[in-house]
């Protein structure tokens, strides 16, 4: 796999390469934030997933995200940092990263954390759009359209959306949204499920639509049209 990598401790940075390129991924690498959006924006690169340092000298690593999203480029992101606030780690995954580690962290867990984000997710015909209620999920362009009004989805929020919209009206544990989202329970904390719950939402209300995402006490969430 082609990686993305931007660090701007040096030592860091030579570690995390090192360790991805002995696991046979390809590593570009780069310690400052403006090198880092010329090589991100770049689509001809052809990376499947980046790592940015959020605290990145001149341009920060949010700011070379949302450059990302903007473009439509919606390879998975993880970022690293040393901001461990909850509202922190919320910023960044609602300005479109699919993980946040907090350092300092174990280089295992790191590359556990990239095979959870690049597993396959369920099969499903790319160019066959999803429908429930008044939503249609574009699973080949990575967008969520409710009448004329569309929103861009990062791969984590359209995987777990694929899993509701494929049997609606269903509960699903946090446990099987693992399972089949992530294709794993082992390397995610279950916790980033409710982190998505509350992306999704939060996607719902900013498209206007009618359906949502109801919570059932002790059982776990499902997709419904409320009557």
């Amino acid at each position: 796999m082609k990686i993305l990598l931007i660090e701007d401790d040096a030592i860091l940075c030579d570690t995390i390469k090192n360790q991805l390129t002995k696991e046979a991924h390809i590593v570009d690498a780069c310690t400052s934030g403006e090198d880092g959006l010329i090589f991100a924006i770049n689509q001809d690169n052809g990376y499947e997933l980046a790592i940015i340092d959020r605290m990145l000298p001149v341009i920060d690593g949010l700011t070379i995200l949302k450059a990302m999203r903007q473009k439509q480029i919606q390879i998975p992101v993880i970022i690293i940092t040393g901001m461990s606030g909850l509202d922190d780690k919320i910023e960044g995954l609602d300005n479109g990263a699919d993980d946040y580690l907090v350092k300092p962290f174990h280089i295992k867990e790191l590359s556990a954390r990239i095979r959870a984000l690049t597993r396959r997710p369920p099969q499903t015909k790319a160019d066959v759009p999803l429908a429930f209620g008044d939503l249609i999920l574009d699973l080949g362009r990575h967008e969520l359209k409710c009448q004329d009004r569309q929103i861009s989805l990062t791969p984590k929020e359209m995987h777990l959306l694929c899993v509701f919209f494929k049997t609606p009206e269903t509960i699903f544990s946090r446990e099987q949204l693992l399972q089949q989202a992530w294709d794993s329970s082992a390397d995610i904390e279950i916790g980033n499920v409710d982190n998505y719950i509350y992306f999704l939402r939060k996607r719902l209300k900013s498209l206007g639509s009618r359906t949502v995402i109801r919570s059932v006490y002790g059982s776990g969430y499902l997709l419904e049209i409320p009557d």
